[in-house]
């Protein structure tokens, strides 16, 4: 059966679960969209599948192990969230970790936290999942009031790395006893001394920086040496330096 209206239940949930933050919490779990992302997606993770018409056609594959609801290409388009769909969008069960979980992997591993303090926008914070499980950070603690870590455009910025990089959400950010730098304009220059001990790098809103009230907790206040009248970097870019800087 093929599903061919927008007024169909599975397709209205489809939607808010793609627009709506408050229903991916209410219900713990999430869109994912495309080919790559899908191959991506553990086994014990997946809800449910739906493709479109002329995927099936196309990359029938692709699913033929697997429970799938078909869905007419013109209804596709309404739960997609890309310009050009890609004919097959999955829901997925969210992950949980605690702090105690990336703390204890920290100690196992000595690497490195990245926290978050009111980061907001998608691209930013799915480029940081993605980069920080290329730089083998620990995992990712962020402030409830960052942007939606299960967000369509954060989800499809991590390229699958959300299925795999340790990441808890906080109501506050506390001191857990790791020794933190954080990224601030009044910062004394990184160097190779610095960074070379396990620790946290505190990165704050994009357009604010970090609140006063964590700036103050951290051990220590770093920036990255700038050329030209350049003032800042992009958050993501800025931590993705600061990340390889920990792990060199």
């Amino acid at each position: 059966m093929v599903i061919t209206s927008t007024s169909n239940e599975q397709i209205k949930k489809l939607i808010q679960l793609k627009e709506k933050s408050k229903v991916r919490k209410t219900t713990g779990t999430f869109t994912v969209e495309g080919k790559k992302m899908f191959v991506e997606i553990p086994a014990e993770d997946l809800v449910s599948v739906y493709v479109s018409e002329t995927f099936l056609k196309e990359n029938g594959e692709l699913v033929k192990d697997k429970k799938y609801q078909i869905v007419s290409d013109q209804v596709f388009k309404k739960i997609s969230d890309t310009v050009t769909p890609q004919g097959i969008v999955a829901v997925v069960k969210q992950k949980s970790y605690s702090i105690d979980y990336i703390i204890e992997k920290r100690n196992k591993e000595k690497s490195c936290i990245v926290v978050l303090d009111r980061l907001q926008d998608p691209g930013n914070m799915g480029t940081i999942v993605r980069t920080g499980e290329a730089a083998g950070i620990s995992g990712i603690i962020m402030s409830k009031d960052s942007a939606d870590i299960y967000n369509p455009k954060v989800i499809r910025s991590t390229m699958g790395s959300i299925f795999r990089g340790p990441f808890s959400i906080v109501d506050t950010l506390k001191d857990n006893g790791i020794t933190t730098y954080a990224a601030h304009l009044k910062g004394e220059l990184y160097n190779s001394g610095s960074l070379t001990k396990d620790c946290a790098l505190l990165i704050g809103n994009e357009a604010r920086g970090l609140s006063e009230e964590i700036s103050t907790k951290a051990d220590k206040l770093i920036k990255i040496p700038m050329h030209g009248k350049v003032e800042s970097l992009n958050a993501a870019v800025a931590t993705a330096i600061l990340m390889y800087e920990a792990a060199r």
